[in-house]
């Protein structure tokens, strides 16, 4: 699958996504139409996103964000009624986005060396379309503390761990070398969040984030695959 038609269908979550916003939150939220809801709740995040990442979450005011999202302080305090219940409203849903899908596209690969490849594809994928909150999410860790940091370094290894257990999995089969592959998930994090994190440096050497995914799952495969693998994925490209 090409980026933009990963990109196509991931948008049909979008208000999917912001209406379970509207039922986990709807004791808190004194809107009570749902389209209006998940309308507002888009820019807000949107415009939260833009200003934090200029000049910080704890820097920016109530005020910054009305004026970028376009919505009176009253509007605003009818969705929640402090920075910190913002923030976490945000994290929420936007781990429950990349959670869901990543997940629902491993689940749907059989073979595990597939799955490995779609875990870095789609990871990958996932961090271009929500560039802004990746970005914010690792930035803002340093700067945040208490339930909201320990969530944010839990979801960090959630996603370690989803590589690690397909590599250990790949190893039980005769798929993978076996290699310290706690490190190796370690490392392969590192390299997807490099994309996002430094998005500019690939944005000047022309580097679409599908030529990204297929030199890091390359990168990846050399090391991991066992010589019968190798071997089959060299033939299979020779045949393309």
């Amino acid at each position: 699958m090409n980026y933009l038609k990963f990109k196509k269908s991931v948008s049909n979550y979008a208000k999917d996504f912001f209406n379970e916003d509207f039922f986990e939150n709807r004791k808190n939220i004194r809107i009570k139409k749902e389209s209006t809801v998940a309308k507002n709740l888009e820019k807000i995040f949107d415009a939260t996103l833009k200003i934090s990442n200029k000049k910080g979450f704890q820097a920016m005011t109530m005020r910054d964000l009305s004026r970028e999202a376009g919505l009176s302080m009253g509007a605003l305090y009818s969705y929640f009624s402090s920075k910190e219940d913002l923030l976490k409203m945000l994290q929420s849903q936007r781990r429950s986005v990349t959670k869901r899908i990543l997940e629902e596209y491993i689940n749907h690969e059989t073979g595990i060396a597939d799955k490995l490849r779609t875990a870095i594809r789609i990871h990958l994928y996932l961090s271009e379309a929500m560039q802004p909150w990746f970005y914010f999410s690792y930035m803002e860790t340093k700067n945040i503390s208490g339930p909201e940091q320990a969530k944010a370094i839990e979801s960090e290894l959630y996603t370690e761990k989803i590589f690690e257990n397909i590599l250990k999995d790949g190893e039980k089969s005769g798929v993978f070398l076996h290699r310290n592959h706690q490190l190796t998930a370690s490392v392969t994090k590192a390299m997807l969040q490099d994309w996002y994190l430094k998005r500019w440096k690939y944005a000047k050497r022309n580097v679409s984030v599908e030529q990204y995914a297929k030199y890091l799952i390359s990168i990846i495969e050399t090391f991991c695959l066992s010589s019968e693998h190798e071997n089959g994925r060299k033939k299979s490209r020779r045949e393309l």
